[in-house]
């Protein structure tokens, strides 16, 4: 079966639409520090709140689908990216977000490992490992906001939280979230 056909569906975006795009997306990858999730808060401003690109709930589900998958950061602003804007947008955001990260991580690697000892760059590592903490913690305050509805949502969450409280690594997170998944269409059938 030939997609092509669906190709002419999909947003045709400005180079100006685009550009916001890239020009957003590359800022967020330029905080990526310690885990994707860290930039989750200012994902949401941006793609909710300031651009209206996506509502509240097509965002939570954009974080989703991506925390599923590897790559969630990359596959997150992708998949924003062609809400937003079709295939163009999600290949434009994609490499926007990657682009910072290759160049404040990969490229200086060789020389964080062969200066890693100086005090300097050891605070700075600690700075951001701090940071990093705190904006994940913030992650989970937007997510929970959007996701946290209801009894049995609140109920997923906290049985989550004290299993990997619990059990800490021992509990693979693919096995959490499939888990979590089956109770989701258990609670809510896929005919409402």
């Amino acid at each position: 079966m030939s997609y092509l056909p669906l190709l002419g569906t999909l947003p045709s975006e400005s180079s100006a639409s685009l550009g916001r795009i890239f020009l957003f997306f590359g800022a967020a990858g330029s905080f990526v520090f310690g885990s994707g999730l860290a930039i989750v808060p200012f994902l949401y401003g941006g793609v909710v709140k300031d651009f209206g690109w996506l509502n509240p709930q097509e965002f939570l589900d954009a974080v989703a689908v991506a925390m599923i998958t590897p790559g969630p950061v990359v596959i997150t602003t992708g998949f924003i990216g062609f809400l937003v804007a079709g295939f163009p947008g999600a290949c434009v955001a994609a490499i926007a977000m990657f682009i910072p990260c290759y160049l404040l991580t990969v490229i200086p690697a060789p020389y964080f490992k062969k200066h890693g000892k100086n005090p300097g760059i050891s605070a700075f590592v600690n700075g951001v490992t701090v940071a990093a903490t705190g904006a994940i913690a913030g992650a989970v305050v937007v997510l929970g906001q959007q996701s946290l509805r209801d009894i049995s949502t609140v109920s997923i969450g906290l049985i989550t939280l004290i299993a990997l409280w619990r059990f800490g690594k021992k509990l693979p997170e693919p096995l959490i979230v499939a888990l979590a998944a089956c109770a989701g269409l258990a609670l809510y059938p896929l005919s409402q």
